[in-house]
């Protein structure tokens, strides 16, 4: 038993006493950051940025916006592309923008495919170009109500119903 006391201190104190006669040293001073630097992709040019959201634009045949405006029933249901000023945004999520030619006047509210991407919050004054399906919808009474006190321009039918013109996005491109 007594060999084993002895084996047994022998086994503890010899690297006790390794630690005890090592030298304090310094801890090593890291010279490099360790985290990657950000891709180059991340970082945004200060002037002339396309911001892409959804699918990149396939092609689709190009509507004016005044065209589409003024006549959407030929376009209804079908894929276009349209390019114009985004004037406002949906302010919340960015789930939803309306293309126009002036501060005034109707517009086309761009929602975007299976609610499966959003704009920036700050997209309005942007130039887009969006591809989508056309749609000529009549609005509730509450949904008018809602979009307007989000600052949307909703316009009214001769009967006073709310009707607009919208665009279901897969794609869009956003410039600055």
């Amino acid at each position: 038993m007594k060999t084993f006391r002895s084996a047994l201190l022998t086994l503890l104190a010899l690297p006790l006493m390794a630690l005890a006669e090592a030298p304090a040293s310094k801890p090593a001073v890291q010279e490099d950051c360790p985290h990657p630097p950000p891709p180059a992709e991340a970082k945004k040019p200060t002037d002339g940025w396309t911001l892409t959201r959804g699918e990149a634009l396939k092609g689709a045949p190009a509507v004016k916006l005044s065209e589409l405006l003024a006549k959407p029933q030929p376009h209804d249901g079908k894929t276009v592309r349209v390019e114009g000023q985004v004037r406002k945004a949906c302010q919340k999520k960015g789930c939803w923008m309306e293309l126009a030619d002036g501060a005034k006047g109707a517009g086309v509210r761009v929602t975007f495919k299976d609610y499966g991407f959003f704009v920036p919050l700050d997209s309005a004054g942007s130039a887009a170009r969006v591809e989508g399906v056309v749609k000529v919808t009549e609005l509730s009474e509450s949904m008018a109500k809602h979009y307007e006190a989000e600052g949307a321009i909703v316009p009214r039918g001769a009967d006073g119903k709310p009707r607009e013109v919208q665009l279901v996005a897969t794609g869009v491109e956003l410039r600055r």
